[in-house]
């Protein structure tokens, strides 16, 4: 299957989180916003519920033979299951019954998010305290463990939603800091060493070939993209806020979309405007056509090669504006195929 084919139905999404604590409104939102090929429902996270619903501890939630407990400072790895490991499971659980619920009879693509492995390293503490980051071996073990939790993972989405097409989200936010060695200590007066491209990028690779031949996105809010690293490590799809974009980076840009990159360009605010509204759909995708034109590139690919998502999560939002904007993501996607130019 191409890459292409791959995000067939997939002019827009969100990137995964919601607000307040109700799973069966989230799943409904998710689904009535993308209904009728409009474009893709996902399995929200409600962070706002407390730890185990945040995205650090869905993800420790899905390890294998790996476990975590929340401390003052964030979550610590631990000898078993305990409270905040099953709490977050239960959580999961109860997310899954309402996508199930909502989702009846589904035939089409369906994202589902995990933070990914170096997010996750850079965020979980050893039991000293200072983060996985910082040892090579538990590095490799937190992956394989991440790994094994989401091939669990995905098997259960699929028995569930039979009919849909997976496409896997890994959230790496903290990417960049850990090739830029920006990611700091326990103590706060330093930054852990940077890894090494190679590690970083073949460490990516394991873990998003679990998706097997699904479609795969990795997801960063952060600036500097690494776009070269993630295309080499085989994910299908990069989603990034488009705000953040460089001069700089517009060649990579326009190599990963001749490569057959998709691009899930973030230009819908991720939080309630000071202005109180949102621009019209055609004024928000303003920008991406006019970077089609200045990298040169056809604008009929564009269609095919674009989703419009917000810029980030929406947990920080109100739950009108969350639902405006998953629609308007839907509207401004619409705008773009009716007038690429």
């Amino acid at each position: 299957m191409s890459e292409k084919s791959k995000f067939s139905g997939c002019p827009a999404t969100g990137i995964g989180s919601m607000p307040g604590g109700d799973a069966r409104e989230a799943a409904k939102t998710v689904t009535g916003s993308f209904g009728d090929g409009q474009g893709v429902p996902y399995l929200a996270e409600l962070p706002a519920r407390g730890p185990g619903a945040d995205m650090i501890g869905r993800s420790i939630g899905l390890l294998v033979e790996m476990y975590g407990h929340v401390e003052p400072s964030g979550w610590r790895i631990s000898d078993r299951p305990g409270r905040d490991t099953r709490r977050a499971r239960s959580w999961l659980g109860e997310d899954l019954d309402a996508l199930e619920e909502f989702t009846q009879g589904y035939e089409g693509p369906l994202k589902v998010q995990a933070v990914g492995p170096w997010t996750l390293a850079a965020a979980l503490e050893r039991r000293g305290g200072e983060a996985v980051l910082g040892d090579p071996g538990a590095c490799r073990d937190l992956a394989g463990s991440l790994a094994e939790g989401l091939r669990n993972h995905l098997a259960e989405v699929r028995r569930r939603m039979p009919g849909a097409r997976v496409i896997l989200q890994l959230d790496e936010p903290s990417l960049t800091g850990v090739l830029l060695e920006r990611i700091r200590t326990a103590s706060g007066y330093r930054t852990y060493r940077a890894v090494d491209r190679q590690v970083v990028e073949d460490t990516l690779r394991d873990v998003l070939a679990v998706a097997g031949d699904a479609a795969t996105v990795v997801h960063t809010c952060a600036p500097d993209v690494p776009f070269a690293l993630l295309r080499r490590a085989g994910t299908d799809g990069i989603s990034f806020d488009f705000s953040l974009l460089t001069e700089r980076e517009e060649e990579a840009i326009g190599e990963a979309v001749e490569g057959g990159t998709q691009l899930f360009l973030g230009v819908v605010p991720g939080t309630d405007p000071a202005s109180g509204g949102l621009s019209d759909p055609g004024g928000s995708v303003m920008g991406v056509r006019t970077l089609w034109r200045r990298l040169g590139l056809n604008p009929g690919t564009l269609t095919e090669s674009v989703a419009i998502t917000p810029s980030c999560g929406l947990a920080g939002a109100s739950p009108a504006y969350a639902r405006a904007a998953l629609a308007h993501c839907a509207r401004a996607a619409k705008s773009l195929a009716d007038n690429p130019e």
